[in-house]
């Protein structure tokens, strides 16, 4: 059976409950005072158990018990909720006789409670939240005068206990927050004794507690925190407990060995009532860093200002709304001319009343621009002078409101655009002459073109300028230079241009009315007026000059097109002799035009690869046996078909495509020798202008380790023009050449410019007789002396004699018997592809005595 649960009015028991819940004492841990509480209930009252019981809505719920074994019960079944309903005292002598509690599991339970007592706890507010309470399994006749007496004091002690554990324990959480605070924390009496200092203190004082508690204060500040207690004023002691407790001081604290440093303390009062203990609490920190955090920074502002204010540019501020300068440094003073006492606060209107609008109108559009804008112009400085200047500008915010001011940076760049324009003119003309250059005349040129202008275009070239700078020096022909600009300068008009586009070769643009008249008219008095003797420091030079011409827009539609065509057009002024001028011809310059374009068509197969090799073989006079083949290069053009090789060879010099060819065909002939018998020699022409690099001895080096070909397999055919431009370099070439094993055969001997002499200063290996000697060999007594000759020349100094353009039976008889060493020709065969020379060579029957199997052959 459930007992009955008291009656209390609803709004008793919400107001009851609130203030349970102020009190935040449910569920809270175990407290040593109310252990200690219960303890003493219990032995004053000589019961097995006591608590101190709190209700709530649903349960009773122990602060602290003792012989109680568990925590809380259920509401309805608590004896306390009585004494909280009644408000007063209840006493139970004998439970099981009671018959509110008679039933109560409590009571039924083994060992329940038969003697109970309990006392309300009524808190300030006038709610009462709970009980002390004492209970016994033995029942009992009451309490006695002194026990209810005794009980009724400890529940007062519980209520205090209860109202004052928030405080207190606040009191223990600050008091364990001071003592590990970061901060010192020195506490004195009004007299100026210390009474407490943290561990913060002493470590930062450098004195243990227990050597300053009870000193005077004066030990850890000689300034008594500044004066807040006087040695006797005990006025000054009152004025400062009623300071504000926010008050901050800067003083020097002391430590233990003497030394001081800067600190921050920060006083409350502490205590309650004149009477009571009291006194003044200081936090203290040590701002030594701060202190040089601020020197620093000071320092750091100081050397800002100095920066700012000798800037080399000019900085200014200005306030965005007004427009007005707020600062400005010493470069600014400068540019403007005036002190900033005169700037400072005025706005460009009243400096400036000229243009100081178009300052102010930058002003507006910066303040509405997402991104700092710059601006450029001259500006006129109040002594007269002129300067160009660049400033950016920007808004930024300030310390009253975002985009306060407006920040400028402002450089004088007239040395800037002055060295810009003299370097534009520098790349625009020639350094030496002054006029235009190259690619500034191209420029124009392709402007003129593209706008449809009617003009003429003349190149003119100086003949014999080479000349003149190998006879006298480049200085002479600097000079010559020189006077060649000015006396054209003569000849043209303001509207006409001139311009050097090569070393002695220059480009005169005439516009206006009748270009083609004029042009006429000019070439002939600018080759007139070349062909003047030039006065130098080193004598009287001599030269003259031709002019091609071309009229734009009926001879070409675009400058790439009028540019070819003048080069063609002086191309014929240079075969015509000095003093020509021609204008363009389509029909006359086409044989020009046509031969330019085979070079480009052969730079591009160059490049590609397309130069192919084939092999015509020489035989011994005595064996019959194939001893090397000659490696003759091919091209077979797309459109043209095959083009004879002294052409192409001739347009791969002109156009510098030479060494290119060169090394191609060398490795070619190189690699594909490999597959011949060791016994065969392969022989590859070189041309004359391959001398002149100084690449071709690295270049045979380099082709025959890339190839593995023995140096000895190789030969070297040169024809006697070549060393007739430059024999001593020419024999040095070849003698290393030769050192390196390789074999060297004199090409063509007899139709060039023989001399004897050569035989006297190099060695070489074979003379191949021309094959104009070879034709007539059968009925010419001149021609059988001359071939005796050679071959005299060539047993005399160990040196093989080949003929060749062999094409009969008779001439190969001829040649053999006069002595030639080896015989080449289409008797033997004619030039094969590297595959067909293979088979040729493996044949087991000589070519010579009448063996014609290969005979006449074509080439693949």
């Amino acid at each position: 059976m459930t007992q009955r649960w008291p009656d209390t009015s609803p709004c008793e028991e919400a107001e009851r409950l609130a203030a349970l819940d102020a009190l935040d004492i449910l569920d809270t841990g175990t407290e040593r005072e109310f252990d200690e509480l219960t303890e003493l209930a219990r032995a004053a009252l000589g019961t097995e158990s006591a608590a101190v019981s709190l209700i709530d809505d649903r349960r009773q719920w122990f602060k602290a018990r003792t012989g109680i074994e568990f925590a809380e019960t259920p509401r309805d079944i608590a004896f306390c909720t009585h004494a909280v309903a009644e408000r007063a005292r209840v006493v139970v002598c004998d439970a099981h006789l009671d018959a509110r509690f008679a039933d109560n599991p409590l009571v039924r339970a083994p060992g329940g409670i038969r003697f109970y007592a309990g006392v309300p706890l009524i808190v300030s507010s006038g709610a009462c939240i709970g009980t002390l309470c004492v209970f016994d399994p033995t029942p009992r006749q009451g309490l006695t005068r002194d026990q209810d007496r005794t009980l009724r004091l400890l529940a007062r002690r519980a209520v205090e206990l209860i109202e004052t554990r928030r405080s207190r324990k606040m009191s223990e959480i600050a008091a364990e927050v001071v003592e590990a605070s970061l901060d010192a924390v020195v506490a004195t009496d009004t007299c100026g004794r210390v009474v407490y200092l943290n561990a913060s203190a002493e470590r930062l004082f450098g004195r243990p507690s227990s050597d300053i508690l009870g000193l005077d204060v004066q030990l850890l500040s000689p300034t008594r925190f500044g004066g807040t207690y006087g040695e006797a004023d005990g006025k000054t002691t009152l004025k400062a407990l009623s300071a504000p407790t926010d008050e901050k001081l800067d003083l020097l604290g002391l430590r233990a060995d003497g030394s001081d440093f800067p600190i921050e303390v920060s006083l409350a009062r502490w205590g309650s009532g004149l009477a009571g203990s009291r006194g003044v609490a200081a936090v203290i920190r040590d701002i030594s860093k701060r202190r040089t955090l601020e020197h620093e920074r000071e320092q750091a502002r100081r050397f800002l200002d100095n920066v700012v204010s000798n800037l080399p540019v000019m900085l200014f501020v200005k306030d965005a709304r007004t427009r007005a300068y707020v600062m400005i440094n010493k470069a600014g003073e400068a540019v403007m001319g005036r002190p900033a006492s005169e700037i400072i606060g005025v706005t460009d209107r009243d400096l400036f009343p000229r243009y100081g609008a178009d300052f102010e109108r930058r002003d507006i559009a910066v303040t509405t621009a997402s991104e700092p804008q710059v601006f450029e112009s001259t500006f006129a400085r109040p002594d007269g002078g002129s300067a160009r200047l660049r400033t950016t500008r920007m808004v930024i915010d300030g310390p009253d409101r975002p985009d306060q001011y407006i920040l400028g940076v402002t450089e004088d760049v007239t040395p800037t655009r002055t060295a810009e324009a003299a370097a534009r003119r520098l790349a625009q003309h020639d350094d030496l002459t002054g006029l235009l250059n190259r690619s500034s005349a191209a420029e124009r040129l392709d402007r003129l073109a593209q706008a449809g202008v009617r003009f003429a275009l003349l190149s003119v070239d100086l003949r014999r300028f080479r000349t003149v700078n190998e006879q006298f020096g480049e200085p002479t022909g600097d000079i010559v230079l020189i006077e060649t600009a000015a006396r054209l300068r003569k000849l043209t008009a303001p509207s006409d241009w001139i311009a050097r586009v090569g070393s002695n070769e220059f480009a005169i643009a005439l516009l206006g009315a009748d270009p083609a008249g004029r042009a006429s008219a000019l070439a002939e008095a600018a080759v007139a007026c070349l062909a003047e003797p030039f006065e130098t420091p080193t004598g009287q030079v001599t030269l003259g000059a031709v002019a091609g011409l071309v009229l734009a827009p009926q001879d070409g539609p675009s400058a790439d097109a009028l540019r070819e065509h003048v080069d063609l057009a002086l191309h014929r002024a240079k075969a015509a002799g000095p003093g020509s001028a021609c204008f363009y011809n389509s029909e006359r310059d086409a044989e020009t035009r046509d031969r330019r374009k085979l070079a480009a068509d052969l730079r591009r197969a160059v490049m590609d690869g397309e130069i192919t090799l084939a092999y015509q073989p020489l035989v011994s006079a005595t064996t019959g046996r194939i001893t090397s083949a000659e490696a003759l290069a091919r091209w077979t053009h797309p459109t043209h078909g095959p083009v004879r090789p002294d052409v192409f060879i001739a347009l791969a010099e002109e156009a510098g495509l030479i060494d290119a060819l060169g090394r191609q065909l060398l490795r070619q002939a190189c690699s594909e020798a490999l597959s011949w018998p060791e016994t065969v020699r392969v022989a590859v022409n070189l041309s004359p202008l391959q001398f002149e690099s100084d690449a071709l001895l690295e270049s045979v080096r380099a082709t025959l380790a890339d190839t593995g070909l023995q140096p000895g397999r190789l030969q070297l055919e040169v024809t006697e023009g070549l060393v007739i431009r430059d024999v001593e370099r020419t024999f040095q070439q070849l003698e290393a050449l030769r050192a390196l094993g390789i074999q060297i055969l004199v090409d063509d001997f007899g139709v060039g410019y023989s001399s004897l002499s050569y035989f006297q200063r190099f060695p070489f290996d074979k003379v191949k007789l021309d094959k104009s000697f070879i034709d007539d060999v059968e009925t010419s007594r001149t021609a059988r002396a001359i071939v005796t000759a050679v071959v005299g020349l060539g047993q005399a100094l160990d040196m093989g004699v080949v003929a060749e353009g062999v094409e009969r039976e008779a001439q190969m008889k001829i040649l053999t018997e006069l002595g030639c060493t080896h015989l080449q020709g289409y008797y033997f065969s004619a030039p094969l592809p590297a595959s067909a020379l293979r088979g040729l060579i493996s044949a087991t029957r000589p070519l010579v005595g009448g063996h014609d199997e290969f005979r006449h052959a074509e080439v693949a």
